[in-house]
C-alpha cells in the first residue's frame, strides 16, 4: 500500500462521468425542479440565490436581493414554510452520475449533526442534542433537531462528499432503527440506479462510536453492506463457544473466550497484523481478530425479536499510529467489522475507509458556516426539512460543477490543482456560469402585498408550547426504552444506548 494511501485508479468503475459536467448539472437542475411539488418557482430561485450568494448565508431575507431571486422577500418565507420537495426524487437525480469509489467500493458514512433550537419553545419535536464543549467536561445537551446525514465518501485527501439522505429524528424514532431504514433506502436506490450490481464489491458503511454495529449489521444482513464502526475501548467481545463436554449437563454455551479491548492479557494471537507507512500518521499498525461477537443483553432494543438474541460475528481491528496532526501520543482505535470471513486486504480497505469518515465533518461545517443550514429561525420542523433539502441540492450542484469553474482563490490561499478545488472555491466561481445554466422556474408575476394584520391589533392566538425530549413509551418496555432514551439525554455518540 503506498504511503499516501492510494485509493482508486481512473479505470475503476464509478469514476468516469457518463455525460459532460455541464449537461449533468443541467439535468440535475431540471430534475430538482420537477421534484418540487409546492412553491416550485420560489423554492428553485431560493436555491439559486443560496448557490450564487457571495460569502456566508447569514440572512434568509437577504437572499431576495440576489439577482437569481426575482421575487420579494416574502417569497423566501413562503418557499421555506410552504415549499414541499420530494427528497427521494432529488437523490434519484443525484444518482444519475456514478458515485466515487475507494478501491472499487462505494463507501457510505452516516453521522448526526444537530440544528440547535434552545429558545424555540413553540417548535415541536425538539430533542436534546449532544454538543461538544471546548474544554474537558464542558459538553452540553441543548434542545434542537438532530439530523442524520448519509453521504458517499470520495477518495483521496479531499473535503468533498456526496450527500444522499438527510433524516430528522423525531420523538417517536429509535435511533438505530431509523438509521438502518435510512441506509436501506439509499442502498436500494443505488441498486435500482445501476450503481451496484451483482458481482460488484460490497458497499462499506462506516460510523462513529454511539451506534450499535451488531444491531445495524443484523438489520442490514440482506443487503450487500459491510458495517465498520468505532467501538469504545471498554467493549468486551467473545469468541466462538467451545463444544459441550461429554456428559456435561445444561445447555450448550453460546459464548467462548473473552476479548477485552482494554486488557491485552485477554487477547489471543491476532489473525493478522499489517504495518503501513503514512505521511500523515507515521506508521499505521493494525491487528485484527476474526469471529468475535458482542454479548447482546438489552432486550428493549430487540422488541419483537422472538427467541434468544442472535450471535452476530465480526472482526475486531485495533489501529495504532505514531502521531496525529495535533497529538503526539494518540490513543489506539478499536473497530468492529460486521464480517468475520474477510481477507486481510479487504480488512485493510475497510479500516482505511473508516479513516476517511472524517471528511463528513467538513461537509457539516460547510453547510452550517457557508450555506447557512441552521440560520433560519423556523418554527415548523417540516420547514426545517424543506430548507435542509434545499441546502443539500445546493451542495450537489457544487459537486457536479467541480470541473466547470476555475480556481477562485484569495491572495493568501494556495493554488489548487485542476479538479481539486474545495466546495467554497467552486461556489465562488459558479456564478460566472449563470448564463449557461438551465433555469426552468417561471418568471415572477406582478402582485401587491396583502393587508396583513390591522395596525394596533394584537395576536390573540397564542402558539402552543412544546417540551423537548422524548415523550413516547415504546411498546414492550418498562419506559422509554434504552433505544428511545438515546436523544432524551444526549446524542448517540457517547450515550448508554450504544451498549448492545
Amino acid at each position: 500500500m503506498p504511503q499516501e494511501f492510494a485509493t482508486s485508479s481512473p479505470a475503476e468503475p464509478g469514476q468516469s462521468r457518463t455525460v459532460g459536467p455541464l449537461a449533468a448539472l443541467s439535468a440535475f437542475r431540471s430534475a430538482f425542479y420537477a421534484a418540487i411539488s409546492a412553491r416550485a418557482d420560489a423554492v428553485f430561485e431560493l436555491t439559486d440565490a443560496v448557490l450564487e450568494h457571495e460569502g456566508q448565508v447569514d440572512s434568509p431575507p437577504g437572499l431576495s436581493l440576489e439577482g437569481a431571486f426575482t421575487r420579494g422577500h416574502g417569497s423566501v418565507y413562503g418557499a421555506v414554510n410552504a415549499g414541499r420537495i420530494d427528497p427521494d426524487s432529488v437523490r434519484s437525480a443525484a444518482l444519475v452520475e456514478p458515485l466515487p469509489r475507494m478501491r472499487g467500493h462505494i463507501v457510505l458514512a452516516v453521522d448526526v449533526s444537530p440544528w440547535l433550537r434552545p429558545d424555540a419553545e413553540c417548535s415541536p419535536e425538539r430533542l436534546f442534542c449532544h454538543v461538544y464543549g471546548r474544554g474537558r467536561g464542558s459538553d452540553q445537551t441543548i434542545p434542537g433537531w438532530p439530523y442524520s446525514f448519509l453521504v458517499a465518501q470520495t477518495p483521496g485527501a479531499s473535503s468533498w462528499v456526496v450527500p444522499l439522505s438527510a433524516r430528522r429524528f423525531g420523538p417517536d424514532d429509535d435511533v438505530q432503527e431509523a438509521t438502518a431504514s435510512q441506509v436501506r433506502a439509499v442502498v436500494v436506490d443505488l441498486v435500482n440506479a445501476g450503481q451496484w450490481a451483482e458481482g460488484d464489491r460490497p458497499i462499506i458503511l462506516v460510523t462513529d462510536a454511539g451506534y450499535v454495529p451488531a444491531r445495524m449489521a443484523w438489520q442490514l444482513d440482506d443487503l450487500p453492506v459491510v458495517v465498520c464502526s468505532r467501538v469504545p475501548s471498554d467493549r468486551v467481545y467473545y469468541g466462538r463457544a467451545e463444544p459441550k463436554a461429554p456428559g456435561a449437563v445444561g445447555p450448550r454455551p453460546r459464548h467462548g473466550r473473552r476479548h477485552e479491548c482494554a486488557n491485552p492479557a485477554t487477547w489471543s494471537v491476532p489473525d493478522g497484523a499489517v504495518t503501513v507507512p503514512s505521511t500523515r500518521y507515521g506508521q499505521v499498525r493494525s491487528r485484527f481478530w476474526r469471529f468475535l461477537h458482542p454479548k447482546l443483553t438489552g432486550r428493549s432494543a430487540w422488541v419483537g425479536h422472538d427467541g434468544p438474541l442472535p450471535v452476530v460475528e465480526g472482526t475486531v481491528v485495533r489501529l495504532e499510529v505514531d502521531h496525529l496532526p495535533h497529538q503526539s501520543r494518540p490513543d489506539p482505535v478499536n473497530l468492529w467489522i460486521s464480517r468475520a470471513d474477510l481477507e486481510a486486504a479487504m480488512i485493510n480497505t475497510v479500516w482505511f475507509a473508516w479513516l476517511r469518515r472524517f471528511d463528513q465533518e467538513h461537509f457539516h461545517r460547510f453547510i452550517k458556516q457557508d450555506l447557512g443550514w441552521t440560520v433560519p429561525a423556523v418554527r415548523d420542523p417540516r420547514a426545517a426539512d424543506t430548507w435542509t433539502v434545499i441546502v443539500m441540492a445546493v451542495y450537489l450542484q457544487l459537486w457536479l460543477a467541480r470541473d466547470l469553474v476555475a480556481d477562485h482563490r484569495l491572495p493568501w490561499e494556495r493554488p489548487a490543482l485542476p479538479g481539486h478545488c474545495s466546495p467554497r472555491r467552486v461556489r465562488r466561481g459558479l456564478r460566472n456560469l449563470r448564463g449557461a445554466l438551465t433555469r426552468p422556474a417561471n418568471v415572477a408575476k406582478p402582485t401587491r402585498p396583502g393587508p396583513g394584520r390591522p395596525k394596533g391589533a394584537k395576536n390573540r392566538r397564542r402558539a402552543a408550547r412544546h417540551d423537548p425530549g422524548k415523550q413516547t413509551r415504546r411498546p414492550g418496555t418498562n419506559g422509554l426504552g434504552r433505544g428511545n432514551r438515546a436523544w432524551s439525554k444526549q446524542s448517540p455518540k457517547v450515550n448508554d444506548a450504544s451498549r448492545p
